[in-house]
């Protein structure tokens, strides 16, 4: 009877007893204390069902609410009829009725009889845990909690407002230094009797009473009093998620728990047969002797605690969707945007699919309809091309497309015609995108109009002003997308240098460079046009200087380099 087993019950009593046979079956001693809110009839059933197991004893019961003192005085009476009860005990392992063992109870006993004078108390100072949870560290130590948080949260917030309000601060009795961590320790009797039967017990357990979560500090502080050697874990697997609250382990994490090598692990869903039947009946698969290690699976967790709370890159949850910032990303792929190139070049959709072997779509924010590559009127995930659908969450239709049709390069075309204001901060602020820019373009196709000259210079002045501030936008200091702007003058001074540019990017490099070239618009007249624009009181400004007479491909003086806007 080296290691003796306290237990805390409030439900799932049938696997409570069936562990319990589990550990009595070892030779170990068990008390059990059953939370007082449980039903007399339930108890007393529960009483009967382990009458025929001559080590198990029932302690007093008492009322156990989570983060009360009521857990600790639970502890402290089982513990006591413990040692009272079973002299031989030298080790009291606390545990939950729903913990199982996941390794031979015989491997736990000689562990323990190996280390005889080691404690395993997860005891760390406020000062040195990363994982409190809810704002209160120190201060759990320092303020009074009368009030229980979850059934009075109100007066909870409110109290805990008022002290620190006037200032209040509690004196730490006897100058012990708090410590926590987890309520699932395994002391020797020497460190467990010395707190139990301590002259001063009476002042500690005052203190605690008011303390928050104290069931995580009562032990984890006085352990510091009197072990001779403290080994700051627990043997018992538990892990919680970003809100402080136990993971629950199910039939589907048996190979998992496995991998942990730890003798107990915490919390076992009751109805997982798979696991109760695999850890408590097949001895002949049970774990290897070695060191318990849950250090294994804390990458798996680590990645699961991520996954919850940013999930996936391009990926919406319901809780984070309305959050700006909240949502891991906008999109979860690289893309390209274009801007003029369509306006310039007469065949550039058809080219760019053919030299990149990419998804080329047209002006998806157009104002008729979202023009899908091929024509198409639903893409991937039943995406339509309404505007009207696309209009009402300009940002989803983006985030939906690049999902949809991720694995597959998405290119397409933006302008000063479409609705541009809508999604121009979304994309400048993503950096999955990469977004290339000939300015002035839009007049190209203004100058090959068959309006009247009143309506195209309307037109042309409504243009500049729509994409003068969306290029603000693209260079403003939020702008994390990979952005690239050439005025319409200086691109076609020397079109293959960013055309190569743009393929390299999206990643199709190749030794020869470009042998195939889109076909440019004609511009002769041009310049003329935008000289009409002046004389009109219009001043095309975007495009940069086009001399009257011009004649395409006739180098220009002052060639100035394209930069790059990240």
């Amino acid at each position: 009877m080296s290691v003796g087993i306290v237990m805390l019950v409030h439900t799932a009593f049938n696997r409570a007893e069936q562990v319990a046979r589990h550990w009595a079956a070892s030779g170990c001693p068990i008390v059990i204390h059953v939370d007082k809110f449980v039903s007399k009839p339930v108890y007393n059933d529960f009483v009967k069902a382990l009458a025929d197991l001559p080590h198990v004893r029932f302690s007093k019961r008492h009322r156990c609410e989570w983060g009360t003192w009521g857990l600790v005085a639970a502890t402290q009476c089982a513990s006591e009829m413990m040692l009272r009860e079973f002299k031989d005990v030298r080790h009291v392992y606390l545990a939950s009725g729903s913990c199982l063992p996941l390794r031979p109870v015989q491997e736990l006993i000689d562990y323990l009889a190996e280390r005889p004078q080691t404690d395993f108390v997860e005891s760390a100072t406020t000062a040195d845990v990363p994982w409190t949870i809810g704002g209160l560290d120190h201060e759990r130590f320092t303020l009074r909690f009368p009030f229980s948080w979850r059934k009075n949260r109100f007066l909870f917030d409110k109290y805990v407002a008022l002290q620190r309000t006037v200032g209040y601060r509690r004196r730490i009795p006897n100058g012990i230094v708090p410590h926590m961590g987890s309520q699932w320790w395994c002391l020797t009797r020497q460190t467990l009797s010395a707190i139990l039967e301590d002259p001063d017990r009476a002042i500690y357990d005052r203190y605690f009473k008011t303390v928050w979560i104290p069931d995580e500090s009562y032990f984890q502080t006085l352990s510091r009093l009197y072990s001779r050697q403290i080994e700051s874990r627990s043997l018992t697997l538990s892990k919680f998620d970003y809100q402080g609250k136990p993971h629950i382990f199910y039939d589907d994490h048996l190979q998992l728990l496995r991998r942990s090598d730890c003798f107990v692990a915490r919390k076992i869903w009751p109805f997982a047969d798979k696991l109760y039947e695999a850890f408590l009946t097949d001895q002949a698969s049970a774990m290897k002797r070695t060191e318990p290690n849950p250090g294994k699976i804390d990458r798996i967790f680590a990645k699961a605690v991520d996954r919850r709370t940013r999930g996936r890159p391009g990926l919406y949850m319901q809780s984070r969707f309305p959050v700006e910032g909240r949502e891991n990303g906008l999109t979860c792929a690289q893309y390209s945007v274009f801007e003029g190139f369509n306006d310039l070049f007469e065949n550039f959709e058809p080219w760019l699919a053919r030299v990149t072997a990419t998804r080329v779509h047209g002006n998806l924010f157009a104002p008729e309809r979202a023009e899908f590559s091929g024509g198409q009127t639903v893409m991937n995930g039943a995406l339509s091309d309404s505007a009207a659908l696309r209009d009402y969450n300009p940002r989803a239709f983006l985030a939906s497309l690049i999902w949809n049709t991720r694995g597959e390069r998405q290119c397409f075309q933006l302008g000063p015609r479409d609705r541009i204001k809508k999604i121009e901060w979304d994309i400048a602020k993503d950096p999955n995108a990469q977004v290339s820019v000939i300015s002035g373009a839009w007049a190209v196709p203004l100058f090959k109009s068959n309006l009247n000259f009143s309506e195209i210079r309307e037109e042309a002045a409504r243009q500049q002003r729509i994409e003068s501030k969306h290029l603000d936008v693209l260079r403003s200091p939020w702008t994390k997308a990979r952005v690239r702007i050439w005025s319409m003058s200086e691109f076609i001074e020397a079109p293959m240098e960013p055309l190569q540019t743009i393929i390299d990017e999206i990643g199709k490099q190749s030794q020869h460079g470009l042998s195939e070239v889109p076909k440019m618009s004609d511009l002769s007249g041009f310049g003329q046009f935008l000289q009409n624009l002046k004389n009109q009181g219009m001043h095309p400004y975007l495009m940069g200087d086009f001399p009257v007479e011009h004649h395409q491909n006739e180098p220009q003086s002052g060639k100035r380099k394209p930069y790059l806007v990240r």
